[in-house]
């Protein structure tokens, strides 16, 4: 290491040797530096060869002559005189304990100590004496009751990490989130306080969160809060595009504005305030949740069940595919023009494309586009593919049809979801594939 003025040799070695000022008191040096020697203090019998180790340790080498051990504490010195404990030194004196012999001053660095540095060895590599002991025995075999993980042999890990959890799916639920948080408890997928808990599953909403009930941001917010638990445990919370989103939006964003309808001139306020939209929603909608409306999708496929959320064939005038028809209809959106989302809202209000003689084979033709052996839809209430709403039943005399689950249809090529919680139904939550 190259020495600067006022740079001392580098520790630990004995070229250019010379003790700081305050060292060399404490080791005897006093006459080099032309200061009176200070006492000597006497180490208590059997401590003296320890303190001469300390003091060597602390630089790298062994201490050089008598008086050397009294450096204790070097580092705590430097700069500093050397004062003993208080009366530490004139009991010393009185017991007559004579002062060290001078040493005289050097020209050039003190001579080396008697004993050079002492170099730690490097470690010797390990060396094994004998062979490693076996842990259990050569012919163990784990079993399953060892290992309560363990898979299938003739399952891969990557099968196993790709497996995924018990698909569900959420019906129409139109501003009633009690009455949704009751039907999620039931099925394990929250818990009482309303937090995700069903681990790996997945959960699809159908769409139509807001409007007739009376708190559908809440709903909203339940969703999105729901979406980002799940995923933290591995499993999603998912949601699709519902004509009455499109209506939310539509008056939010255009308002009175005048649209091209079948009927006349309409507005998209107008058609809301219709159809059950709730001046509470509107007030508490915030742009995140305009933002997060906007990107839902209109429809996916999973499991070979082809969800959407209106019993319409309409979908397949925005695309061919799942993913065109989802790209065009987020196209709209973007767009914002208000005559084309009013047409994306009308004909994705349609209705009542699987029911009936014909039924069928509009279920085949969706599902032979877009995939899947069964379509899953909301929208149409159950009791209204029934064909038994209407009127509401006089005193006394009872509803021709209870809801109590989903609705399989179409030669069993549809399902129903809607359960009609607006109209004394039921908010339905259901375990695909359907079971009986």
């Amino acid at each position: 290491m190259t020495q600067g003025a006022g740079q001392g040799a580098e520790p630990g070695t004995a070229d250019s040797w010379r003790p700081e000022a305050a060292f060399e008191r404490a080791a005897g040096y006093e006459h080099a530096l032309g200061i009176p020697p200070a006492p000597a203090f006497e180490q208590a019998a059997g401590t003296a060869d320890a303190a001469r180790y300390e003091a060597a340790a602390a630089y790298g080498h062994e201490p050089a002559g008598a008086g050397y051990e009294h450096a204790r504490e070097p580092a705590g010195g430097y700069g500093h005189e050397h004062q003993p404990a208080a009366g530490y030194g004139q009991q010393n004196a009185i017991g007559g304990y004579p002062a060290p012999a001078p040493v005289p001053a050097f020209d050039s660095a003190p001579p080396a100590p008697v004993h050079a540095p002492t170099v730690p060895a490097p470690p010797r590599p390990y060396e094994p004496t004998e062979p490693d002991t076996q842990l259990v025995p050569t012919d163990y075999t784990p079993t399953e009751r060892d290992l309560p993980v363990i898979a299938a042999p003739s399952q891969t890990a990557a099968e196993r990490a790709e497996r995924p959890g018990p698909l569900y799916v959420v019906g129409d639920v139109h501003g009633y989130l009690d009455e949704l948080l009751a039907a999620l408890g039931e099925r394990g997928l929250v818990d009482g306080e309303g937090h995700w808990s069903a681990g790996s599953a997945r959960l699809w909403f159908l769409g139509d969160f807001t409007d007739r009930g009376p708190d559908g941001i809440g709903v909203i917010e339940l969703v999105m809060q729901l979406s980002a638990e799940a995923a933290a445990a591995g499993g999603y919370c998912r949601a699709l595009m519902g004509n009455h989103e499109l209506l939310l939006l539509g008056a939010h964003r255009f308002g009175d504005t005048p649209v091209n309808s079948v009927g006349g001139t309409a507005s998209f306020l107008a058609a809301w305030r219709l159809n059950g939209g709730q001046p509470s929603d509107m007030e508490r909608l915030e742009d995140r949740h305009l933002t997060w409306i906007s990107r839902l999708d209109a429809a996916h496929l999973t499991d070979d069940h082809l969800l959407v959320h209106s019993d319409t064939t309409a979908y397949l005038d925005y695309g061919s595919s799942i993913e065109e028809m989802n790209d065009a209809i987020t196209g709209v959106l973007q767009r914002n023009d208000a005559d084309e989302c009013w047409d994306l809202f009308r004909k994705l209000t349609k209705r009542f494309a699987f029911r009936g003689d014909d039924g069928p084979q509009a279920a085949r033709e969706i599902l032979g586009t877009y995939g899947g052996r069964r379509v899953v839809h909301g929208h149409s209430p159950i009791p209204y593919l029934l064909g038994e709403a209407g009127e509401a039943p006089q005193d006394g005399e009872e509803r021709g049809h209870t809801v109590s689950g989903p609705m399989v249809y179409a030669d069993s090529l549809a399902v129903a979801m809607d359960g009609g919680v607006t109209m004394e139904g039921r908010l339905l939550v259901a375990q695909l594939p359907l079971i009986g």
